[in-house]
This record gives C-alpha cells, sequence and structure tokens, in this order.
C-alpha cells in the first residue's frame, strides 16, 4: 500500500477456550479506544449463550461488541458469511475513529478476513439469480445441488447442501461469467490485504493450568443453566439435526442427553474433554502464524495494585504500539 492508502490498524486476541481472551479483549478497547469484534464461529448465532460462552454485559464493560448472536442457528452460516460483515463492522469502527479489537478462537475466520479474501468477488446478475431461485423453488434443494455439482464441483464440495443461499450464487457465477465460483475464490487470495493486524495470543506454559480452567467453565456453564438451555432449544426446533450449531460443543452433547443416548454427567464429561481436545486444535492453528505475539497467564506475578490480567494488557499495549506498519 502507497503512503495515501495506508493499512487499516486491527488488534486481535487469539488463542484456545477459556484462556481469557474476552477479558483482554475488553481492558485492550478501553484502553486504545477500541471495539471488540468477535471472530467466534458459534458465537454468531442467536439463542445459544451459555454454551458459546458469549460473553454478558457485565463481561462487556461497555465496550460495544459485534458479530455475536445475530445468526438463526436453523440456517447455515460459513467462512464466507462472515468475511463480508466482518469487513462492513471493520469500515464502521474505523470511520468513527476507533480501533476494531478481533476477540475469538476460530482461525480461519480471522485468517480469512485478515488476508483480504475476497468471496465471490464475481459481479451478480439479477435475471440469472431470480431464475435460480425460481429453479430452486420447483426442484428444491436437490435440484439445484446437482447442478452445481455438474457445472462446480469443487464449489459444491466446500458448500454446505442446505445452504441454498450459497449454492445459488455460486451457480449464478459460473452462469453468469462462465468461470466457477472456486476460481475466483482462489484469485482473490493474491490480492494484497487492506489491513494491518497486530496480534497477540494468550496460552499457559502449564498444560494442566488451561485444562483446569477448561473444566472450571464447563461447570459454570452447567450451574448457569446449560441444559435448560439446550433442551429449550431442542424441543423448540432451533438445533435441527445436520445443522451446524446442533453440532456446537455442549449442544451436541446435551441433545444426546435428551435423546437418552447418555447420563448427564456422560454429557457433562463429554463437554470437558471434547473443548480440551478443541483447545489443542485452535493452539495448533495459531502456532502456525509466526507472527502471533505470545503471552503467558501462569508465568505473570501480580503486583501491588496490578492484577495479571492488567500486567496482560499493558504488554499487549506495548507490543501493539510497537508494531508498526
Amino acid at each position: 500500500m502507497s503512503e495515501m492508502n495506508p493499512k487499516t490498524r486491527t488488534l486481535c486476541v487469539v488463542g484456545p477456550t477459556a484462556s481469557g481472551k474476552t477479558a483482554l479483549a475488553v481492558k485492550l478497547a478501553k484502553a486504545l479506544n477500541g471495539e471488540v469484534i468477535s471472530c467466534d464461529s458459534m458465537q454468531i448465532y442467536d439463542r445459544l449463550s451459555i454454551g458459546t460462552a458469549k460473553p454478558t454485559t457485565e463481561e462487556m464493560e461497555g465496550i460495544p461488541h459485534h458479530l455475536i448472536g445475530f445468526a438463526d442457528p436453523r440456517v447455515p452460516f460459513s467462512c464466507a458469511d462472515y468475511v463480508p460483515l466482518a469487513k462492513a463492522v471493520i469500515d464502521d469502527i474505523t470511520a468513527r475513529g476507533k480501533l476494531p479489537v478481533f476477540c475469538g478462537g476460530t482461525g480461519l475466520y480471522l485468517d480469512s478476513v485478515l488476508s483480504g479474501t475476497e468471496f465471490s468477488a464475481a459481479p451478480a446478475d439479477t435475471a440469472v439469480g431470480d431464475e435460480l431461485r425460481a429453479e430452486f423453488a420447483r426442484n428444491g434443494i436437490d435440484g439445484i445441488y446437482a447442478h452445481l455439482q455438474e457445472l462446480d464441483p469443487a464449489s459444491a464440495e466446500a458448500i454446505h447442501k442446505n445452504n441454498a443461499k450459497r449454492i445459488i450464487r455460486a451457480l449464478e457465477i459460473v452462469l453468469t461469467t462462465g468461470k466457477p465460483k472456486s476460481v475466483w475464490d482462489a484469485e482473490s487470495h493474491n490480492i494484497p490485504s487492506p489491513y494491518h493486524a497486530t496480534v497477540i495470543g494468550l496460552d499457559y506454559k502449564d498444560r494442566s493450568v488451561l485444562h483446569e480452567r477448561i473444566n472450571r467453565r464447563v461447570t459454570l456453564m452447567l450451574e448457569a443453566g446449560l441444559v435448560d438451555e439446550v433442551r429449550t432449544l431442542y424441543e423448540g426446533g432451533w438445533l435441527p439435526e445436520g445443522s451446524t450449531a446442533a453440532q456446537a460443543i455442549g449442544y451436541k452433547e446435551f441433545s444426546a442427553y435428551l435423546r437418552g443416548e447418555m447420563t448427564e454427567a456422560e454429557a457433562a464429561e463429554q463437554i470437558r474433554t471434547s473443548t480440551r481436545r478443541y483447545a489443542k486444535r485452535q493452539l495448533t492453528w495459531f502456532r502456525r502464524n509466526p507472527a502471533v505475539h505470545w503471552l503467558y497467564p501462569d508465568t505473570i506475578t501480580p503486583t501491588a495494585g496490578k492484577t495479571t490480567a492488567d500486567i496482560l494488557a499493558e504488554e499487549a499495549v506495548r507490543i501493539f504500539e510497537n508494531d508498526n506498519p
């Protein structure tokens, strides 16, 4: 980018579940005049609150949080849906002179935004789109999905079969331009990113400390009424079989409990095990990025007047201010 068109600054707090990302992101937003953008693939869903550890009003401490609780859990939602929404939020926050602070553990979502990926950058054709929607109304999802498999098998493989909106868009692209959506997406990766991101990672030198934090989080979720939340969603049809939301940790296990497939205690223990495994996968993802600045809360000793969280935030601010575009 030229000096006349500088990259947009962003700050990102990443790491495994239960590592303390929310608290740190709020402190950084306060210190740097920022607003938080969630990059959590499950916190996007409406009604899924306790099991996704959505930040409470108290935890937000007056800091605006974006992209939380807006998506219908019955409708497929993907990274390709998230990216344009996140970019629009970045533009809105920066236009108001504030700093976008990403917070979350879904690495694919964050990396896709920061890389400048433009999903489906191909031009739209309203007439073709209308024809495809009419085809969908006549033949259902199987008909348009088979059509996509024929014209753009790579996109058909990448798109959930129930996601009619994305299937129609992919068909519209190939029919309008003669070039598959998968090719357009691949070409978009060559576009320089418009963002300069400082990425702060949270981890624990002693893995047992993280595991204990995960176990405690699950216990707190149970005390907060996770079973009742899942029961309400399950019985209300908000977790249809095959949906992404129904596969979320906590909801998957307690749905099985409600079907009589395991006891409540077995479901709770399975949630703890699944969450520990998920945390390991998250760390594997973020460790691949050499640009992450890692901080370790379990190596910090609180001092008079300063908590571990205060010291972490001060160090993160220093890293951000020294990370020049």
